[in-house]
């Protein structure tokens, strides 16, 4: 079992930066980790995820300007966020434990079985 807590979220202006947080309870070294995003009445969108050996994919509209990596010896998930636009504004999720085939299916949030509550982003123009 892996329990997710994320932290970092808030109300930045365009044009600003946040660095989102996620530790994790268990190892999760071996775990293919991810960070999505919900917007109310939308679906849950993956922006980045990162595998055991620290290859990484992106949603589009936030290459370049968002980073994510982890940190092995402290059990903790990262998501340096630049350049923020209104239109990042969401709820933010970090997700472990995935599982299929991770190149074509790591935006699924139907293939990660631990999650996080989430932390606001909250961008204004």
């Amino acid at each position: 079992q892996v329990q997710l807590v994320e932290s970092g979220g808030g109300s930045v202006q365009a044009g600003g930066s946040l660095r989102l947080s996620c530790a994790a309870s268990g190892n999760t070294a071996s775990s293919y980790m991810a960070w999505f995003r919900q917007e109310p009445g939308k679906e849950r969108e993956g922006v980045a995820a990162i595998t055991s050996i620290s290859s990484t994919a992106y949603e589009d509209s936030v290459k370049g300007r968002f980073t994510i990596s982890k940190d092995n010896a402290k059990n903790t998930l990262y998501l340096q966020m630049t350049s923020l636009k209104p239109e990042d504004t969401a709820m933010y999720y970090c997700a472990a434990g995935f599982s299929g085939i991770w190149v074509a299916q790591w935006h699924q949030s139907r293939r990660y079985k631990y999650w996080g509550q989430g932390t606001q982003v909250t961008v204004s123009s």
